[in-house]
């Protein structure tokens, strides 16, 4: 990899202040200062620094994100604020996007990531990789919406969905519910749930395929994946 490339996609500058850095003498390879920016570094086993800084490269990153309302599950938005915002310029450096999305008012498990074919791999409709989702629902949630989910409901546009598990957690005025769908639909929780005549008034995701979401993050924070969690991720997706 060209060293000026890397250094640009770490967030060291634009190409001008880039080159700034060469010129300088603030730019060196295993401890040898480097003034051409064209140069090629081997990322895998030579080491970088600037002014002193060693410049941590990764090809991919994997990020979960407890996804505050408000924002909009997109890269960038005129109109909005985004998920990418939420980043720090370190993490935002590797360009991730989100796989899938969560509606604005849709809080919970995010992932962002810059590796395509995963994100391809788990948003497949071939793949069937299950989303788990707590809500509370404005009405009692019966048996009866049990069994309707469980052999898959017709929306608002005619589409028949996929079975899908409903588990009542506490029924009442207000229900508290977990549902599993295997699909993506356009606000699909809150059809299912207009189709049995419900309404949901707070949605939550919990789980994506085998990944839950890390409970100790607040509203709006996030963390990198672990590399266990990354290796369950792909795994899953392999066997899935």
């Amino acid at each position: 990899m060209r060293i000026d490339k890397l250094l640009a996609n770490r967030g060291f500058g634009s190409r001008k202040e880039v080159k700034g850095l060469f010129k300088s003498g603030a730019v060196q390879i295993d401890g040898v200062t480097v003034k051409d920016p064209s140069k090629h570094v081997k990322v895998e086993t030579q080491t970088v620094t600037v002014h002193g800084e060693v410049v941590e490269y990764k090809e991919f990153i994997y990020l979960m994100l407890n996804k505050p309302q408000g924002v909009i599950s997109a890269t960038e938005d005129h109109l909005h604020n985004t998920v990418i915002g939420l980043l720090e310029m370190e993490d935002a450096v590797y360009n991730p996007f989100p796989v899938g999305r969560l509606d604005k008012d849709t809080e919970g498990l995010l992932l962002l990531t810059n590796d395509g074919q995963l994100a391809h791999q788990l948003l497949s409709p071939k793949k069937h990789v299950p989303k788990t989702y707590f809500a509370f629902i404005d009405g009692e949630v019966t048996k009866e919406d049990v069994d309707a989910f469980r052999s898959g409901v017709t929306l608002d546009d005619g589409y028949e969905t996929m079975p899908a598990k409903l588990e009542i957690i506490s029924s009442g005025l207000r229900s508290e519910i977990q549902v599993t769908i295997e699909e993506g639909k356009f606000h699909q929780v809150k059809r299912m749930f207009e189709a049995v005549q419900k309404r949901v008034i707070y949605l939550k995701r919990i789980k994506m395929g085998p990944l839950p979401l890390d409970e100790t993050l607040e509203l709006g924070e996030y963390r990198e994946l672990t590399e266990d969690e990354v290796h369950l991720l792909k795994n899953y997706n392999k066997i899935s």
